[in-house]
């Protein structure tokens, strides 16, 4: 049976989207049958940043509503044999879906896949508790500054009221210009760390272009499949990106996780 894993921050912009797409296509790369589900209903994107915005039939609401079958809903990406989309609708919104409809679908979809991720919507409204309602895990998304680690805060108590016990964090865009270090996400969460993500100009270039930035030759692609290595059970050394010596030195210069894994 496959595992559901809920991509999520509480605050937009952190780049949910950009770690579903390059973990998704990580994975399937791997040889593990993918699905990534956009629950952003009315603002979907995954299809663009994949480059299928014009192969769209059916959607997410289509196929909770019963219009059509998996087969005819689930997208198959045409660069990777294992991977799979299923975009959210966007003549409607988040009322469409209820949490009773999520669970419903993962109970058929996880024996189908080995992942489904789902890209969370920003807030803590109904779209959240859509996506949560059925997860297994959660891929907790930051960047390093305090509106988004007091959002990621919140987002966390919400998964735990929810009964989501295995949430990772992944801190995203790092640079010497963040208001935040690394650190102090991570002493604030006290989650599991899933990896870095340096910023890097290839992050915007590769959605524009269709494709996902683990498919790039970037640091940041780099960084992704590191992450996908963690996914699979491998045990990859951390880079933590711009950090002070005084950190590094903490961290074994990336040897150990500045919180512990599992």
């Amino acid at each position: 049976m496959g595992k559901v894993i809920v991509i999520t921050s509480g605050k937009g912009g952190v780049g949910k989207s950009t770690t579903a797409a390059s973990i998704g296509a990580g994975l399937a790369g791997a040889g593990k049958r993918t699905l990534l589900i956009d629950m952003d209903v009315g603002l979907r994107s995954l299809d663009m940043m994949l480059g299928a915005e014009n192969e769209m039939v059916y959607d997410l609401t289509d196929l909770a509503s019963g219009i059509c079958s998996f087969d005819q809903a689930l997208y198959q990406d045409k660069k990777r044999d294992k991977l799979f989309m299923l975009p959210s609708a966007q003549q409607t919104d988040s009322s469409s879906i209820t949490p009773s409809d999520m669970k419903a679908l993962m109970y058929s979809l996880k024996d189908m896949f080995d992942f489904v991720l789902l890209d969370c919507p920003a807030g803590i409204g109904r779209g959240f508790r859509n996506a949560c309602a059925s997860a297994d895990a959660a891929i907790l998304v930051l960047t390093p500054d305090g509106i988004s680690l007091r959002s990621a805060e919140r987002a966390k108590q919400l998964m735990e009221l929810d009964g989501i016990s295995d949430v990772q964090i992944l801190i995203n865009r790092v640079s010497k210009k963040n208001p935040l270090s690394t650190d102090e996400c991570i002493h604030r969460l006290q989650l599991p760390v899933l990896g870095f993500i340096p910023e890097d100009d290839a992050v915007p270039l590769s959605a524009g272009r269709g494709c996902a930035v683990i498919d790039t030759e970037s640091v940041a692609g780099d960084a992704f499949e590191r992450i996908v290595r963690r996914l699979l059970g491998e045990t990859v050394r951390y880079k933590i990106p711009h950090e002070k010596l005084f950190h590094k030195l903490k961290t074994g210069f990336g040897k150990e996780p500045a919180c512990k894994l599992g």
